[in-house]
């Protein structure tokens, strides 16, 4: 009888061996699941920060080539009225011609810039970049007939609503920092 009794603590050594190996497996297992997880969850963190990061820098890139392109209209602008002025004519030459046409398409480019980060904003907003691209759409024919000592005055209403669009732009640039 004495030899059965170690007989079966011999097996109960084994099966307690054997259930811890099986207990740490699961939570080895479980460990590693957990781990998984935790990966992924930061994983769709990073996308998650890399896109609005992209978007933001996009935003910040188009806002500074809309800054410069409404600058281009201004210069192009006042070249065309102190040509017309220092030439003392008005409407005339392939030169003349040629800086109605830069101008012009500065302020397509312009345009085309507004409209873009208009869509990033409410419709009052959008109606205001829409109102801009107008007023310096008026402006170009005018400036011809314009003194250049005028331009400030010319160039008035479009500053103010080109001050308010570079306002949403430096609120945007605060509300997420590089």
């Amino acid at each position: 009888m004495h030899g059965v009794t170690a007989a079966m603590k011999g097996n109960l050594k084994a099966t307690n061996g054997a259930t811890w190996l099986a207990g740490f497996s699961i939570v080895l297992a479980t460990l590693s699941l957990g781990a998984a997880f935790y990966q992924n969850y930061i994983y769709t963190q990073l996308i998650r920060v890399v896109q609005s990061n992209v978007a933001r820098t996009e935003y910040n890139r188009a806002c500074r080539d809309l800054i410069e392109a409404y600058f281009q209209v201004k210069l192009k602008v006042g070249l065309i009225a102190r040509t017309a002025e220092r030439e003392g004519r008005r409407n005339g030459g392939a030169a003349d011609a040629m800086l109605e046409v830069e101008a012009a398409n500065a302020i397509s480019r312009f345009a085309a810039l507004g409209t873009y980060l208009a869509n990033f904003q409410n419709e009052d907003t959008r109606y205001q970049y829409t109102q801009l691209s107008w007023t310096l759409e008026k402006i170009l024919p005018l400036a011809p007939n314009t003194a250049a000592s005028e331009l400030a005055k010319l160039f008035e209403p479009a500053d103010k609503l080109f001050a308010a669009m570079n306002d949403d732009c430096v609120r945007t640039a605060r509300v997420a920092p590089l």
